[in-house]
């Protein structure tokens, strides 16, 4: 029964919620299930304007976060008119914050962030922030999370939709559009989308772009800002919104907040946006057949069935029971015998909703090999052939009760996850639904067996109930139609006749007529069934791991967990040797070795992974490393698998050249991805001493057997150093114990400690000024990339470290808001910190249709303008900057991974700096403005003859080098800049040649002459002898 309760807190005078006086808060309840783990607590209300608000207080937490979900998205879309834009604009000033980056520079300020997505059903807005005012924050400062509030609210009751921001902004939609027209994911997504049934919203193109979002609407004359505020207008009601508020306040007060906040958001009384009437897939649509070609070398078979309608199903959600078995890759299972005919490299399977009132779509999609391809007809009957035997056999308890088992263990102990991810996610989960007391619990946990609706469901994958869509780009090598939007080249039709008969066929098939290798899988043996978990009062948890083992072949790390109480371990191994990074061809044969051996274990630990149990092997340029994850109370079995696989491989030929295959086209897709996502790469390379590009392991591959592979693999396991590091609910004995697992499996000898690989990077020397230069492989991408990096020094140099992250906090969202809200340069602008294994540097990326020369050009200016900003910053700004950047760097770790992952990384990079984080605080404490002011005039502006600088131009093959020229003397105009006349205002560009210090760009032609021009950094020293840290046994 709801309760009922009046805000805590006296609402202000001039606050919205006077009127609502007579209207209480409705209490719906603050009895959620939670996990076992959970300190939080909670509590659902309803504000009169029938705004629902879930409101958790974590006493804890270091960042706070609110969200709020629309339930509005693409689907409300107009015809010929993404909506998707106002996410965009609603961001862009409000009433009572009239600036446009106000809520950004505020979140900034205050350790936060904010981000929002455009979804079929719902807009999603975010942000996260510090969860306490600073320490040393004056007295009238209240906590950050209300003023952050205050400023969200605002989104949803007085946005302005400013005129100055809209070409921009609907510029930036443009750009994302852009970043995604090479993406095979949104192309095909698109694709089927177009092919859907043009009566039911799933047709339509979601993004947007600047042709439809303002050229075409202008040209009929229609007023684009007025259409934006009219959807607003009509779709956005408190009775469709659904907020989130997490802070460390009382429930008390938050609801005091909500209600007093968000008061004024209006309510329309708008009924759930529903589609009842139309189905996306309709008959006509079914038994068809797309042939698509990819911009990646890519293979696929899709089959989708229209489903039923799961959501109301959330306590037997009969998809699931489904999907585990069509899913499934142990023995017995479809891809089981796929892949053992060489036919397939992957399978998933699983419902998806497509929007309420609409039923669901049931897919299943193969990854294929070059043989697969050949044979997708005989895919397609294997998968009807697995279906009549689910038809057959009645839905089986005990498979289900299995399934129930491992997703209550997985609620029970879910650890938190970050703030912000948190309450964008419930936000949308309270649109379903869901009885509200399951609304942390509701689609992870599976509460009732219903064998009436596992056949229903069943009964929807028929020969006359799906579409197929093969992806390849030789197959069939000659394409019909090419799709409106992305340009996508694709053929489109019926399935033949005689497919469909021997398709029929496949799903009578019987017990005596079907394949016999296909079956129903086993008990699964791996599931956890130690759950217990020691808990004892720790004053203070450890910061650093013990070293309980420590000789010339093995060094062995421990911690016990001490915070996060789960019956979870991680074990990770780093097997030291010299021969990977030797050469191109020796990381390439690591590489296929530690693919050969996942290859090898997927049907075995697939049963593990199902049961919360993962491991990964890869191969690095310092050895080969081993992870395993997971409940603890079967880690060790699934560790001796991996080693005794590693070490007994057979590298069978024809899987060998499967692999091998695979591989090639992962390399070669490369260079089709996002500029932005490849530059990284060249920095990478032009900084390290020794390293390969991927043209350079391309090379390599060609010239590689199956042989080259198993003589080659020994040798990487006969002579190491091994050091691990074990993490969680395990005790110093089981530690060591699997550290013997190690040794005696593998039994290598010794590498000396002095033929152990030194990690070293370059060091660019003052006044340093060099510039690579890369054309991009893809013809049809259009957009251009720089990343431009200032070499600063020693990454272990305290003070040095602490100036380049305070640089990078005050600089984080100017940069944003000058490059890319004002010069709208591209969708993707990037600033901060980039460290290598010993150096430290300041870099921008962004990826744009200017030309990188343009780019290197404004950031020039950025720069150059940022000192004057710098100079003016009042005292109280530069100490809002500092205490930002302590709360981020001293923000507490989630969960058990990411601690493990944290000390890991201390460990692998040899510095063993476990304190890393304080002393980063404490050193950022004592900064000065003069210490920046003298740091950037030395390092970072741009007419500093210390400065060093290397940027790496990625220019996309759509730009002639005459064009260069003109678009850097245009870009001013180009960018329709200062039409206004009134720049000092809106902070539009002025052209102003910056003055650079004078040096001539070296372009790097020649790497090894370039690498050989420079010296190299000392390797990782240890902040601490490496005894001091030892807790060993005394050996008897």
């Amino acid at each position: 029964m709801p309760t009922v309760s009046q805000p805590q807190t006296p609402a202000a005078l001039d606050s919205p919620l006077r009127e609502h006086r007579h209207r209480p808060v409705e209490r719906l309840t603050d009895r959620l299930e939670t996990p076992s783990l959970d300190d939080r607590s909670y509590r659902v209300i309803k504000l009169p304007n029938q705004l629902e608000v879930l409101l958790v207080h974590d006493a804890e937490t270091d960042k706070a976060s609110a969200a709020m979900d629309v339930n509005v998205g693409n689907f409300s879309d107009p015809e010929d008119f993404p909506g998707h834009a106002v996410e965009h604009l609603l961001f862009m000033g409000t009433k009572k914050y009239p600036v446009e980056n106000a809520y950004s520079q505020y979140l900034s300020s205050h350790s936060g962030s904010s981000n929002a997505y455009t979804g079929a059903t719902s807009t999603n807005y975010y942000f996260e922030v510090a969860a306490k005012a600073a320490e040393d924050a004056s007295a009238n400062e209240s906590s950050p999370l209300y003023g952050a509030l205050d400023r969200f609210a605002q989104f949803f009751i007085d946005p302005l939709f400013l005129d100055s921001t809209l070409d921009r902004e609907l510029r930036a939609v443009d750009s994302e559009n852009k970043k995604n027209l090479q993406s095979d994911q949104w192309r095909l997504h698109q694709l089927e989308k177009s092919l859907s049934n043009p009566k039911h919203p799933y047709c339509h193109f979601s993004t947007g772009n600047f042709e439809v979002l303002k050229t075409e609407p202008e040209a009929k004359g229609i007023d684009v800002r007025q259409k934006f505020m009219e959807y607003h207008e009509k779709h956005y009601s408190a009775n469709r919104m659904k907020l989130v508020i997490l802070g460390r306040e009382p429930l008390d007060t938050l609801e005091a907040w909500a209600a007093d906040l968000f008061a004024g958001v209006r309510n329309k009384d708008l009924p759930q946006n529903r589609w009842e009437d139309e189905v996306p897939f309709g008959e006509k649509d079914l038994l068809t057949q797309c042939f698509a070609k990819p911009v990646m070398d890519s293979r696929e078979l899709d089959l989708s069935f229209p489903f039923i309608d799961e959501e109301f199903l959330f306590e037997s959600q009969p998809s699931r029971y489904i999907s585990h078995l069509i899913g499934h890759e142990g023995p017995g299972s479809i891809m089981s015998y796929i892949k053992a005919k060489g036919w397939a490299n992957g399978l998933s399977a699983g419902a998806y909703p497509v929007c309420p009132g609409t039923p669901g779509i049931f897919n299943c999609q193969i990854r294929l090999t070059e043989d697969g391809l050949k044979n997708y007809k005989e895919i397609v009957k294997v998968f009807f052939q697995y279906v009549s035997l689910l038809k057959e056999t009645p839905p089986q308890e005990w498979i289900f009760e299995e399934q129930k088992g491992l997703a209550d263990v997985a609620f029970k102990f879910k650890q938190k996850t970050p703030a912000s991810r948190f309450t964008s996610k419930i936000s949308a989960v309270m649109q379903t639904p869901l009885p509200r007391q399951w609304l942390l619990s509701g689609h992870s946990r599976l509460r009732k067996f219903d064998s009436a609706k596992i056949i229903e469901g069943l009964a929807c994958l028929r020969p006359d109930n799906f579409r197929m869509t093969v992806v390849s780009q030789k197959f069939p090598g000659t394409w019909e139609s090419k799709e409106k939007w992305y340009g996508t080249e694709y053929t489109y039709g019926k399935i033949p006749a005689d497919f469909i008969t021997e398709i029929k066929r496949a799903a009578a098939s019987t017990s005596k007529t079907r394949l016999l290798e296909l079956h129903l899988p086993h008990v699964n043996q791996f599931i956890p069934t130690k759950l217990e978990v020691e808990k004892k009062d720790i004053k203070e948890p450890a910061i650093s791991p013990k070293l309980i083992r420590n000789d010339d072949l093995v060094r062995t790390w421990y911690k016990k967990d001490d915070t996060f109480w789960v019956p979870k371990a991680n074990l990770f191994v780093n097997c030291r040797n010299t021969l990977p990074n030797a050469t191109a061809e020796n990381l390439l044969k690591a590489r296929l070795f530690t693919d050969m051996v996942r290859d090898a274990l997927e049907e075995y630990s697939y049963d593990a992974e199902l049961a919360g149990l993962d491991y990964s092997i890869s191969s690095h340029s310092m050895g080969i490393e081993i992870a395993v994850s997971g409940y603890n109370d079967k880690l060790s079995v699934l560790l001796e698998k991996v080693l005794i696989t590693m070490r007994d491989l057979e590298i069978k030929p024809e899987r060998f050249e499967i692999i091998k295959e695979r591989v090639l086209r992962g390399l070669k897709n490369w260079d089709f991805q996002q500029p932005y996502n490849q530059v990284g790469d060249f920095t990478r390379w032009l900084n390290t001493e020794k390293g390969y590009i991927t043209e350079q392991i391309l090379a390599e591959l060609p010239h590689l057997t199956a042989a080259d592979i198993q003589q080659f693999y020994p040798h990487l396991l006969r002579q190491m150093h091994v050091e691990t590091f074990v993490h969680g609910n395990l005790y110093k004995e089981d530690a060591l114990r699997l550290s013997d697992l190690i040794e005696n499996t593998l039994k290598p000898r010794i590498l000396p400690q002095t033929q152990w690989p030194i990690n070293r990077s370059l060091v660019f020397p003052p006044g340093g000024n060099y510039v690579y230069h890369k054309t991009l492989k893809d013809p049809a991408n259009v957009n251009h990339c720089i990343e431009y990096l200032l070499f600063i020094g020693d990454k272990s140099n305290r003070p040095l470290r602490a100036r380049a992250l305070l640089l990078d906090q005050m600089t984080h969202e100017p940069a944003f808001d000058q490059l890319r809200t004002k010069e709208q340069l591209g969708y993707v602008v990037f600033s901060g910190v980039r460290t290598t294994s010993t150096t430290i540097g300041y870099r921008f990326i962004i990826q744009s249709e200017k030309t990188p020369q343009y780019l290197e050009e404004r950031i020039d200016s950025f720069l150059h303008n940022y000192a004057k900003i710098l100079a003016n910053m009042t005292e109280s700004e530069f100490e809002g900057h500092k205490r930002s950047l302590i709360t981020k760097r001293l923000e507490k770790m989630k969960n058990l991974d990411q601690e493990s992952g944290r000390l890991w990384s201390y460990i692998d990079n040899e510095y063993l700096d476990f304190e890393l984080t304080h002393l980063d605080a404490s050193n950022i404490k004592l900064l000065t403005k003069t210490d920046m002011t003298d740091f950037f005039s030395h390092y970072i502006l741009p007419a500093s003859p210390a400065r060093s600088k290397l940027a790496i131009h990625l220019n996309a093959q759509t730009t002639k080098a005459a064009d260069v020229i003109t678009v850097v003397e245009n870009g001013v105009k180009a960018l329709g800049l200062n039409k206004d006349k009134k720049d000092e205002e809106d902070g539009e560009v002025v052209p102003v040649k910056t003055e650079g210090n004078g040096t001539t760009p070296y372009i790097i032609t020649d790497v090894r002459e370039f690498k050989s021009r420079l010296q190299v950094s000392a390797g990782p020293q240890p902040v601490k002898h490496i005894s001091e840290f030892e807790e060993l046994d005394s050996k008897l």
